[in-house]
């Protein structure tokens, strides 16, 4: 079996669509997030799509392999609360290692039932608590968190990816860079620290509007300046925008970039009722162009895509050349 790294040298490598949008469409009770083990939990559950990885890992597993089956090569756990730090709005810090797991395992077993080369990318999310703004606005220096409670609790998410069997590490939907600065430092701390070969870190920001900021303040080019330093397989960007409106972002960074592109909008922006219209051969379209133009290597969607969204996505960018990764110059000058 060929690496991720090998494979992206020769062509676009799908990554899945929208988990969450595909749970809703199950339409699940607040027994079915429950299930045996968590019938007495005090608080309400229905919403914590990642307790699913243990009380329905069917239905996951499911989402997973309607992906594969329709073209993904990458599949990112369903994981992107699981941190202690976000779950404890459900009271359920302790689980946070195992959620992480069991997702790995969800999406490891649904690439044996699709038979297929795919690799499953462990998604580590930003966190319900920034540490570069204040929740209190009357007090701006004010921090809901420290960076090294930000640390150990990506730590913890790691040791479970890894354990669990994922084949690369996803940092997405990145707003706040101190953040993800702590997940690259996690994720560095733990391979020193149980003397693994570390696995392939991927990096994916957002882009919050039309100035190309991120929530945070940053510029694109002074996010990737600030993550370039954990050796990332990919940069890119996802979530936030449709591709319509992420295109100029995807295109400045494909020149920045000395490292891989990776590419996951939404489909299109949200309507008034806050849902996606974008139709899968739309998306489809979208992304063929950034390829053709040699913007990307790895493609894929975010809020509101679904299976069909990635059969356009994949059927649209095969065959075409990938990103020919540049020459960066070493020297100052």
């Amino acid at each position: 079996m060929k690496s991720i790294q090998e494979t992206l040298q020769e062509r676009i490598l799908i990554i899945d669509g929208a988990m969450g949008t595909m749970i809703q469409r199950h339409k699940l009770t607040e027994a079915d997030y429950r299930g045996e083990r968590f019938k007495n939990w005090p608080s309400d559950l229905k919403g914590n799509n990642d307790l699913l990885n243990i009380t329905k890992p069917d239905v996951i597993v499911g989402i997973h392999k309607q992906y594969l089956d329709a073209g993904a090569d990458i599949i990112e756990t369903n994981t992107f609360s699981s941190t202690s730090i976000a779950m404890a709005d459900y009271g359920m810090q302790s689980l946070a290692k195992e959620l992480n797991v069991a997702a790995a395992s969800c999406a490891k077993e649904a690439v044996k039932q699709a038979g297929k080369v795919a690799w499953v990318a462990g998604a580590i999310g930003p966190l319900n608590k920034t540490l570069s703004l204040s929740p209190d606005v009357n007090n701006p220096g004010f921090r809901a968190i420290t960076f090294d409670e930000v640390v150990a609790a990506y730590y913890e998410q790691v040791s479970g990816l890894v354990e669990g069997g994922v084949d690369v590490l996803l940092i997405e939907t990145i707003f706040d860079t101190l953040n993800a600065k702590g997940a690259i430092y996690a994720i560095k701390q733990y391979f020193d620290d149980t003397k693994q070969a570390p696995l392939p870190i991927m990096i994916s920001g957002t882009i919050t509007d039309a100035s190309g900021r991120t929530l945070s303040g940053q510029t694109l080019e002074a996010f990737y300046t600030s993550v370039m330093h954990a050796n990332p397989l990919s940069v890119g960007l996802n979530c936030a925008l449709g591709a319509k409106e992420m295109r100029p972002h995807i295109e400045e960074l494909s020149t920045l970039a000395s490292c891989y592109v990776s590419a996951y909008p939404n489909a299109g922006l949200p309507n008034a009722m806050g849902e996606y219209d974008e139709n899968p051969a739309d998306t489809g379209h979208y992304l063929e162009e950034w390829a053709r133009e040699g913007f990307v290597n790895i493609v894929g969607g975010c809020c509101g895509t679904t299976p069909d969204h990635i059969q356009h996505i994949a059927e649209h960018v095969k065959g075409l050349t990938p990103r020919a990764l540049p020459t960066i110059e070493e020297t100052l000058s």
